[in-house]
């Protein structure tokens, strides 16, 4: 925290308040906690001082509901990352895997609680991107600098991955109804390239949706996706049956004392890394009117008029549901599959026990439904760089991005998330790494951010909370990435650039 206080106190202009200049607000914070009121002339003042805001993307419409915000949440925050908590279990066991599950459920659902609760913490202003929040608690440049990477990697890098997963979820559907030749269906099958040029291609079709609100619809039918697949997967695991020989010791494979620190560590990084979406969480915010009483719904908030009992209300209903499906899937797969599930967790292990005798039919719904959760969650992770790409374009023409630089900024985007995808499409076997990088995003930042915005009493309950999982949160960001380079050296990687 020295480096934080540091810098807050050499961009500090009296001994009152400290004035930054974030991308897209202006942001006004007092030394001590922040004022209650606030004057009709200075919320004009606010308002008048985001203009672009009504031009981006993130925060163009602001008429969307709970209703859209748990879409949007549920999107964002189930993905195909939880078909692994089972591989967790594998190494920790019934009685660790479900408390170590249950403590990072906790703590990632206190971090969205924090982000919420600090989308409007200066009255007046609205915090509706991840990176303009950490801007406001640490400064331009340190905010930048714990922010801006994990911002990136998590809507861009998450998109790349989503093609590569979703392509090879393509193929397998293709595969599987027509056979690996196609002769059953008539037609030539494709290769690794072309089927993540098809998913990339229908990606960039819905992406011409102009706003964050606007793709509420997508996000429903990426939220029933996400849900179906992963039931399916875990019920018709438990009905068909465990293969014989199961067990459920834990590190039954472990031979030495360092290989079993080594699967301790890697499942709590794929316990971690199955929590997701928040660098999303301010902005599905910011697509919420204020509450019904007040007369607007867009700037300025004032501590009478929030959007944040809306948006708590849907973060607990979705998270009620993304639980539900966490805990099915570490609970039901392990159980199912127990020692012997495969280092790719369910979505391996079920076509290699059961694919024999579950009918295709079924084998190329859930690999449909895949298609369709990596589509649309394409669309919202891939937001924050539309959003971006806009804010360069308006800042330089100082007017709204019209529909055909909309439109060419984001071909642009799909071409160079396909091209990655193609070089790199062993990004999957980085992502365990890439990912422990990022979590500070998940675990730390939300946690220090609040001790710099709100200010709370020094070792009062909410200093002690804060400051305790923000530094273990850090440990775990340690832990996190000496796991993934550990499994990287235990079992190699497999570089097949622009071989997919």
């Amino acid at each position: 925290m020295g480096e934080v206080a540091a810098e807050i106190a050499n961009s500090t202009l009296d001994d009152n308040a400290v004035f930054t200049e974030p991308t897209h607000v202006v942001i006004v914070f007092t030394t001590g906690s922040i004022a209650d009121e606030f004057t009709a002339e200075e919320a004009a003042a606010a308002r008048d001082a985001n203009p672009l805001d009504g031009w981006l993307p993130i925060t163009e419409s602001r008429g969307g509901s709970t209703a859209s915000a748990v879409f949007h949440l549920l999107c964002s925050g189930l993905g195909i990352q939880a078909l692994m908590l089972p591989v967790a279990f594998a190494s920790l066991g019934w009685v660790w895997g479900i408390i170590t599950l249950s403590i990072g459920f906790l703590w990632q659902l206190y971090t969205i609680w924090a982000l919420v609760e600090l989308h409007e913490s200066v009255p007046g202003t609205r915090y509706s991107r991840f990176l303009d929040l950490s801007i406001a608690a640490f400064g331009r440049r340190l905010g930048k600098l714990l922010a801006l990477f994990p911002v990136m990697y998590l809507s861009g890098g998450t998109c790349v991955m989503l093609i590569i997963n979703g392509g090879g979820a393509m193929e397998d559907l293709f595969k599987t109804m027509c056979g690996g030749d196609g002769a059953a269906c008539g037609i030539k099958p494709l290769d690794g390239v072309e089927w993540f040029l098809l998913f990339t291609c229908i990606a960039i079709v819905i992406a011409q949706l102009p706003n964050l609100n606007s793709i509420a619809t997508v996000s429903l039918f990426g939220a029933i996706a996400a849900v179906g697949y992963g039931a399916l997967i875990w019920i018709l695991s438990v009905t068909k049956g465990r293969p014989e020989g199961v067990s459920y010791e834990p590190l039954i494979e472990a031979k030495s004392v360092e290989a079993r620190i080594g699967s301790v560590l890697n499942a709590i990084g794929i316990i971690a890394l199955s929590f997701r979406g928040h660098n999303l969480v301010l902005e599905i915010q910011g697509t919420l009117p204020l509450t019904p009483k007040c007369s607007s719904g867009t700037l300025p908030s004032t501590p009478k008029c929030s959007s944040k009992e809306s948006m708590w209300r849907a973060v607990i209903i979705a998270y009620s549901l993304i639980a539900l499906c966490l805990y099915s899937l570490a609970i039901g797969g392990f159980w199912a599959y127990g020692s012997k599930i495969p280092n790719g967790g369910l979505y391996v292990a079920f076509p290699q026990f059961h694919g024999h005798d579950t009918p295709k039919l079924v084998m190329g719904l859930t690999y449909l439904l895949i298609v369709a959760s990596c589509l649309s969650a394409f669309q919202i992770y891939a937001m924050p760089v539309f959003d971006t790409l806009e804010l360069r374009y308006t800042s330089i023409r100082n007017c709204r991005c019209s529909r055909r630089a909309r439109t060419f900024l984001r071909v642009f985007f799909g071409c160079l998330a396909f091209f990655l995808a193609v070089a790199l499409p062993f990004l999957g076997s980085l992502a365990p790494l890439i990912g422990g990088m990022t979590s500070t995003l998940t675990f730390v930042l939300p946690c220090f951010m609040w001790l710099m915005i709100k200010r709370p009493r020094r070792k009062s309950g909410k200093w002690w909370l804060n400051v305790g999982l923000g530094w273990l949160g850090v440990v775990l960001w340690a832990v996190m990435v000496a796991a993934a380079i550990w499994v990287l050296v235990d079992r190699g990687i497999n570089a097949n650039f622009f071989d997919p």
